[in-house]
């Protein structure tokens, strides 16, 4: 990777990949906060966003325990262009361009959320109101501003083994259960043949 650097800068001004990693674990790894709270801090610049729940929350799921927060793990970790945008519009509204919303789903299905077909699967919208509920009553968020946060969330997903994650996470740390809540999401609904 070449390294470029502004006018006025020293080359070791310029902050390395490991560097903006680092510093992406440190707030990544800050007290999370409820998403009450979150929603209010959020900023409209890209970065790295990591979701976290206690233990409970899904038992057979094990993430790395939160440094200042030891009664929450990390759940999923990912990136975004526009921190708020991703959280507020995506994760918190829409399963449709949610990954971790069709996971939470698939993995509670003892819940009985439903689905149905639009152009994908996505939940009916009484069920998509009901996750967003539960989301805010079991999960905590954390983010970390970054100007590029595609060039370091492949390495902080590798470190980190975050168990809501599958791509990007060495084969050995996938979950079974979290690719066949995925699957049987995926396979809930289906498109209406033709008569």
């Amino acid at each position: 990777m070449v390294l470029m650097t502004v006018p006025d800068m020293r080359p070791d001004d310029v902050r390395t990949d490991q560097a903006r990693v680092e510093e992406a674990l440190r707030l990544l790894f800050g007290v999370p906060v409820a998403l009450e709270v979150a929603v209010k801090g959020l900023g409209r610049g890209s970065g790295l966003y990591a979701w976290w729940a206690a233990p409970s929350t899904f038992p057979d799921l094990p993430g790395p325990p939160n440094g200042n927060v030891a009664s929450l793990r990390l759940l999923y970790l990912g990136r975004a262009t526009s921190l708020r945008g991703r959280i507020l519009r995506t994760h918190l509204r829409r399963s449709g361009s949610s990954t971790l919303r069709r996971t939470l789903a698939g993995l509670l299905v003892s819940e009985g959320y439903r689905t149905t077909w639009t152009d994908r699967v996505v939940l009916i919208p009484e069920d998509e109101a009901r996750l967003t509920a539960w989301m805010s009553a079991h999960l905590h968020l954390t983010w970390a501003q970054d100007a590029e946060p595609a060039t370091i969330e492949g390495d902080l997903v590798r470190r980190l083994h975050p168990p809501l994650n599958v791509h990007g996470v060495d084969p050995e740390h996938v979950q079974a259960a979290v690719v066949a809540a995925k699957n049987a999401y995926d396979a809930s609904s289906r498109p209406v043949e033709p008569s």
